[in-house]
């Protein structure tokens, strides 16, 4: 397999990672620019990723204000096969509001039924909840220890490595323990 179909297969490999969650990690930060970590129930559509998100949530705040945040799946830390070397992927957004006026927001909603059932009943007619876009400008895939890419281009479909040379070890011994581990 070639440099190029590996660097496919990673990338597939990323896209079927993300598939495997209906909650992301979200990192935001505050008008203050302080950093707050949260979570919230997405769907994606069209290669964009949406939150349905309460006022009371201090992340919706900060997306409507800041207009960015980071997103991240991650490998739950029982299914890892090292607690340091968590499958994860990351994606730094453009987060905008959808209007509940715009045709984009009724299509959206469609999808959140779909996926979230009656529970979106509840929250659907809610005024303090809105739904978010956001737009992945580039990311990050780490697949092992030792296995990091960057995610670039258009859909994040351009796939490189992240460091070409790996962890910098001071010996020998070192080295060969953590060639082990990838």
């Amino acid at each position: 397999m070639s440099d190029t179909e590996k660097l496919q297969a990673i990338g597939a490999e990323a896209a079927a990672f993300q598939g495997q969650f209906q909650s992301i990690q979200l990192a935001t930060t505050n008008a203050q620019g302080l950093p707050e970590a949260s979570y919230a129930a997405y769907v994606a559509h069209e290669h964009k990723f949406y939150v349905y998100v309460s006022e009371l949530a201090t992340h919706c705040a900060n997306l409507r204000d800041t207009g960015r945040c980071s997103m991240m799946f991650i490998e739950a830390e029982k299914e890892a096969a090292h607690l340091f070397a968590r499958k994860r992927l990351v994606f730094q957004c453009a987060a905008q509001e959808v209007a509940r006026d715009d045709a984009k927001f009724d299509l959206v909603m469609g999808l959140f039924f779909d996926k979230f059932g009656k529970f979106m009943d509840v929250i659907s007619k809610l005024t303090d909840f809105h739904l978010i876009e956001l737009t992945p400008a580039h990311g990050s895939y780490v697949s092992g220890f030792a296995k990091a890419y960057h995610l670039n281009g258009k859909d994040l479909t351009q796939v490189t490595h992240r460091n070409d040379q790996g962890h910098a070890s001071p010996d020998k011994a070192t080295q060969q323990k953590m060639d082990q581990l990838a």
